[in-house]
């Protein structure tokens, strides 16, 4: 698929359809994460409320329509795909009248898009068991970042986390738009009514829920750092938030302590001797019914950073 290079300052949708005459976009085109967007959506809307009253529109907020509207009563030719506008690929008519949905095209486009955007790390480290990605970023609530594209991250639960407790069964999440803070609770699951809370990685604006997570919370045990990612995040001020997490050497030093800790807590509680070695094991708290669920969430998830 050919695309080009986008502009450093392109302009903003609504200017680019013409309803307004200067505005650039600062926030690569995530709209949702945008308050100018926002408040001229909210005028639409007031606006259309008004003409299906019959009322007389004056002043110039009052003529403003959606960009799509705008677009759409253009011939064919001039209607430029969202793709395009949005410095993605060459030129490309829109024939659905921006009814994305429908599009064969917008289809295509998300999933090879994903396919250079969602690459797998290029190796992992293994601590005693467990799965590290290089790369990523890690909380010491077992959380982890990886950073997609300027601001925009990924996040969610990492191997440690999701050996320890087992299969989830559910999970919650604020809904897109919605912000979430740097350790203050984001992620939340449960195990057959045994509940647990993650806290945030970094700060930011939720771009994207992963809906197959939604559906198969396992997904996160299966795969946790790639198709089990939980959230995308517009992070406007991600390198202070990246300042207070883990990286690379830190990264394999923290989760070593952490096994480390489990195993000590194994053996106190099963007066089991864990063998020097070992390799953990996936759904510990399955396996172990002795093991106390809170204690668990107290002693390895429940940690400020």
């Amino acid at each position: 698929m050919e695309t080009r290079l986008k502009e450093k300052t392109p302009a903003c949708l609504w200017m680019q359809a013409g309803v307004v005459k200067q505005k650039k976009c600062i926030r690569d085109f995530l709209c949702t994460t945008c308050r100018f967007d926002r408040a001229l959506r909210k005028v639409c809307h007031e606006n259309e409320h008004h003409q299906k009253q019959s009322a007389i529109l004056q002043g110039k907020k009052d003529n403003l329509v959606f960009w799509k509207e705008k677009l759409k009563k253009q011939p064919l030719a001039r209607r430029p795909c969202i793709h395009h506008m949005k410095g993605r690929i060459d030129f490309k008519t829109c024939p659905k009248t921006y009814n994305c949905i429908d599009c064969e095209f917008d289809q295509y486009f998300h999933d090879q898009f994903k396919v250079y955007t969602v690459l797998k790390p290029v190796e992992f480290n293994d601590i005693s068991g467990v799965s590290l990605p290089v790369g990523y970023y890690l909380h010491s609530g077992h959380t982890w970042v990886k950073i997609e594209d300027h601001n925009t991250v990924r996040i969610g639960i990492d191997d440690f986390a999701s050996r320890v407790l087992g299969k989830f069964t559910t999970i919650k999440t604020p809904l897109m738009g919605k912000q979430v803070f740097q350790g203050k609770n984001a992620i939340h699951i449960s195990r057959n009514g045994h509940k647990a809370s993650f806290f945030s990685p970094v700060s930011g604006v939720i771009t994207e829920v992963n809906s197959q997570v939604n559906q198969n919370p396992g997904l996160i045990n299966h795969d946790p750092y790639i198709d089990g990612w939980v959230l995308s995040l517009y992070c406007p001020n991600l390198k202070q938030d990246l300042k207070q997490l883990m990286f690379m050497d830190s990264n394999k030093s923290f989760m070593n302590r952490e096994v480390d800790r489990l195993y000590a807590f194994l053996e106190e509680e099963t007066q089991l001797a864990a063998a020097d070695g070992g390799r953990l094991g996936s759904d510990l708290f399955g396996n172990l019914p002795k093991i106390s669920w809170n204690r668990l969430l107290k002693l390895f998830i429940c940690k400020e950073p």
